[in-house]
């Protein structure tokens, strides 16, 4: 127990980077790197805070989550200035930066998973909005979208709760 389940992520990342190497897959190689640097950086910020550990799991998760982000809007703005060659990098490295994150909920499977986060916090208005919140990210960490699920939280508490 311990060190073995804090390397999980760290030696899934580290395995495809060698894997990538030995295939010599250019994209793949890069993301990977990306990834990899990310993940020293959040340990050395660890580290200034005097925490001798580096950055677990769900912290890994997180820093997935917001590269996927990242580069969702770049992929975006790429789309709309009409450098499609760019947005199509940018699609490469979100399909390598997905394989490590838990599967992708999809709309019926947040609706759902927001209907027994109301339920299990007892929320009752949208004052219980943080609430709500918190348990989908204890339970969802990097399986949703939390800027997309916010509204959707908002949205069923507002109009599924008696006046």
């Amino acid at each position: 127990m311990g060190m073995d389940e804090r390397m999980d992520m760290r030696t899934r990342v580290n395995t495809a980077l060698k894997q990538a190497m030995k295939e010599k897959a250019a994209t793949r190689l890069s993301t990977l790197r990306l990834i990899n640097a990310a993940i020293k950086d959040k340990d050395i910020a660890a580290r200034g805070e005097g925490l001798d550990v580096g950055v677990n799991d769900a912290e890994v998760l997180a820093i997935l989550s917001k590269m996927t982000k990242q580069r969702q809007e770049s992929a975006r703005a790429y789309e709309e200035g009409g450098r499609l060659d760019l947005a199509e990098r940018e699609l490469q490295e979100i399909q390598v930066i997905e394989e490590f994150l838990p599967k992708q909920l999809n709309e019926g499977e947040i609706d759902n998973a927001i209907v027994k986060a109301v339920t299990d916090t007892g929320a009752s208005s949208i004052r219980d909005m943080g609430k709500v919140m918190a348990a989908l990210k204890g339970q969802y960490n990097g399986q949703m979208d939390f800027g997309k699920v916010g509204p959707m939280v908002k949205d069923r508490l507002c109009t599924h709760t008696a006046p």
